[in-house]
C-alpha cells in the first residue's frame, strides 16, 4: 500500500506554481514518487495568516474512483484551488501562505446506518435525497469532524447541509441516509518546507 507523503503534496505545489506562472508544461514535472498506482484521492489547499498564524481553507476538491497517482494529483491539484466553488481562484501572490494536504483514500465500507463509523478514524460520504426527491451526496474527510469537535449527529447535520438539504432532519432522513465509511492516509507539506525540499 503506498502512503501519502511530501512528495505528493510537492508535486502539487509544482503543478499550481507552474499553472500560476503561466509554464503551460505542468503535464512535464517530473513526480518523485510511484505514478502508476491508483487511489481515490483529495487534495486540500489552506491559507495561513501572517498576523495570528490561524488558517482557513482556499480549496477542497477529489475523487472517489480510483487514479494513477501522477494524473490525479495534478488535476486536482489546479481543480481544488482554482475551481472549487466555494471561493474565489487562488493567485500567484497567495503561494507563499499555503499548505498542501494530500488525501489517499482506503478501505470503504458500506455502514448499516448513518451513525456506523468512528470520528477521528473514518471519512464519510452520504446519498441522501433533497428537498424535491432528487439524488444528493456529500462527504467529509476523516480529519473534518474531530477537527470541528463534532459529533456524529452534528457531523451528518452538517453533510446534509453541505449537500443542500434546507429541511427539517428527524429520524425519518437519518434513516433513509445511505453511508459509506472509508479511511485515508494524509500528508501535510507548507510553502516554507516545500522550499525547503526545492533546495535539496
Amino acid at each position: 500500500m503506498t502512503a501519502a507523503t511530501k512528495e505528493h503534496c510537492r508535486f502539487c505545489f509544482d503543478v499550481l506554481i507552474a499553472h500560476l506562472t503561466g509554464n503551460n508544461n505542468a503535464t512535464g514535472i517530473q513526480a518523485d514518487f510511484d505514478t502508476g498506482t491508483e487511489y481515490p484521492l483529495f487534495v486540500t489547499w489552506d491559507k495561513h495568516s501572517s498576523r495570528d498564524g490561524d488558517s482557513r481553507l482556499r480549496g477542497c476538491i477529489g475523487n472517489f474512483s480510483p487514479m494513477e497517482l501522477s494524473n490525479g494529483l495534478r488535476d486536482y491539484a489546479l481543480t481544488s484551488a482554482l475551481h472549487d466553488s466555494r471561493f474565489r481562484p487562488i493567485s500567484l501572490r497567495e503561494v507563499p501562505f499555503l499548505s498542501c494536504t494530500v488525501s489517499l483514500l482506503t478501505d470503504f465500507e458500506k455502514a448499516k446506518d448513518c451513525m456506523d463509523w468512528e470520528v477521528g478514524k473514518h471519512g464519510v460520504w452520504i446519498e441522501f435525497r433533497g428537498n424535491r426527491g432528487e439524488r444528493r451526496t456529500a462527504t467529509f474527510l476523516p480529519q473534518i469532524a474531530s477537527e470541528q469537535g463534532w459529533s456524529k449527529t452534528e457531523t451528518i447535520d452538517h453533510l446534509l447541509r453541505k449537500g443542500g438539504y434546507q429541511g427539517p432532519v428527524g429520524d425519518d432522513v437519518y434513516e433513509a441516509i445511505k453511508l459509506t465509511r472509508y479511511q485515508s492516509q494524509k500528508a501535510e507539506l507548507s510553502y516554507d518546507d516545500y522550499k525547503a525540499m526545492s533546495t535539496e
